[in-house]
């Protein structure tokens, strides 16, 4: 095989499979995708015949082109212990696996790591990921400089904590004020660079760890800038006792965010397990968007989501890894984990089978809706004319039970494989605006 185009233009021969904006799907078994000299797909559709096929293309077949996994919450400073410390509860798992590594996570470490994080997250599929730093400015500055270089879409904001902090070296008086200064800084710099493809997110840790004061200033710094606000809510029942002491105020875990202003279109709240039908009804109706992080969910006993039930009440969801709460990084993983939960909700009464994702349902989770989430429909997240390329390349072989067998043809049949069978190597490409990204292997591993 020739090398994968690195820049465009390019034309691609493979598989298309991908959510459409009117909510059907566009499956091509034998397709053919271009991408225009800025980056943006010409068309992707079924492969022509005669003159109209074009004079240069790359053919990926058997490979199936999908749209990039979109990752709407990560911890980067964490991901050196994902996997460690399952059954934990969150607290006692934050104070011993993860302040620490966040603690250490200066800039030289962030250098370091933060390249490598970027090329796993393609290497997995996701080209687009909102991503939590570390307390640290400097740091934050640096996994920026890491994602600008290496091409992957990013959210990032630094961690903003002032109730509880590991950082030892400011006085307590002066922690709120050189954290919203720093935040802000970071936010002139970064938010809306290389033309929207990197994006700052004010990033307040969560009620636990931030007063009202610092909730309230972050929320208006964040509409001030037009960028993303995220946090975390309702992930563990002693999480949620601890907010309820410190802010007995309250009516409820949600309404510590709404009472600061911070609900909105451009606001991402992670977990979000246990909400109450008020809880519910006001995340709908301020357009707030939740991180549905699964495996995260079982791997720290945290809870299961009632998915079905937001999705009825119309609650915009996307999927998140949560590293290092989530023990791997791939979405597709995620997948498996959120249809495993939601069969048990199936079996213990608590949803009803009609609730329940098809696969299909769960690639759209995973892309397009994550797109939604972050109000990029109209840009990344389906393979549609005139939205960006960012996309991954597949070999459905990995996920074959036995070797050389033939992918499945029936779209759902293949969703299935790539939902409850994915392998650490089926990703074999991912561009983002048609730009290779560092991380897959490139075609071939298979045969």
């Amino acid at each position: 095989m020739t090398p994968l185009p690195s820049g465009p233009p390019f034309a691609l021969r493979a598989r298309i499979l991908s959510p459409m904006a009117d909510g059907g799907w566009l499956d091509e078994l034998d397709g053919l995708l271009e991408v225009d000299a800025a980056g943006r797909i010409l068309r992707a559709a079924a492969w022509p015949s005669g003159a109209e096929a074009p004079a240069s293309v790359f053919d990926l077949r058997p490979h199936v082109l999908m749209p990039g996994m979109v990752d709407l919450h990560t911890h980067l400073p964490q991901i050196p212990n994902a996997g460690l410390g399952s059954g934990l509860d969150l607290l006692t798992w934050l104070d011993r696996y993860i302040f620490p590594l966040e603690r250490a996570y200066d800039r030289s470490v962030a250098e370091h790591q933060a390249p490598l994080a970027f090329r796993a997250f393609a290497a997995a599929g996701t080209t687009t990921v909102v991503a939590y730093s570390a307390l640290w400015e400097d740091s934050t500055d640096a996994a920026f400089a890491a994602a600008e270089a290496h091409g992957i879409r990013a959210v990032i904001g630094k961690v903003m904590m002032d109730r509880l902090t590991y950082d030892t070296e400011i006085e307590p008086g002066e922690i709120l004020e050189t954290s919203l200064r720093q935040s802000e800084e970071l936010a002139s710099r970064w938010h809306g660079a290389d033309a929207g493809r990197l994006s700052y997110a004010f990033t307040p840790r969560f009620a636990v760890t931030c007063s009202a004061e610092m909730l309230r200033e972050s929320a208006t710094l964040a509409a001030r800038h037009g960028a993303y606000w995220q946090t975390h809510i309702s992930e563990d029942a002693g999480e949620m006792g601890e907010v309820a002491r410190l802010f007995p105020q309250a009516r409820d875990y949600l309404d510590v965010y709404d009472t600061a202003g911070a609900l909105g279109a451009r606001t991402i709240l992670a977990h979000a397990i246990h909400l109450s039908a008020r809880e519910v009804a006001r995340v709908v109706e301020t357009e707030a968007r939740v991180a549905h992080c699964p495996a995260s969910n079982l791997f720290l006993s945290s809870g299961m989501m009632p998915l079905g039930a937001y999705r009825a009440a119309g609650m915009e969801l996307g999927l998140g890894s949560d590293l290092a709460g989530g023990p791997e990084i791939s979405i597709f993983s995620v997948m498996r984990a959120g249809a495993v939960t939601q069969r048990v909700l199936e079996l213990t009464g608590t949803a009803v089978r009609t609730d329940a994702l098809r696969p299909l349902d769960w690639i759209r989770l995973g892309t397009l809706d994550g797109a939604r989430a972050l109000g990029l429909e109209g840009t990344v997240g389906s393979l549609e004319a005139g939205r960006e390329a960012d996309m991954i390349a597949i070999d459905p072989r990995f996920t074959s039970p036995l070797p050389n067998d033939d992918p499945p043809e029936a779209a759902e049949d293949l969703a299935s494989r790539l939902v409850f069978r994915p392998h650490p190597n089926m990703v074999r490409a991912a561009w983002v605006r048609g730009r290779l990204l560092a991380g897959p292997p490139g075609p071939g591993g298979i045969g």
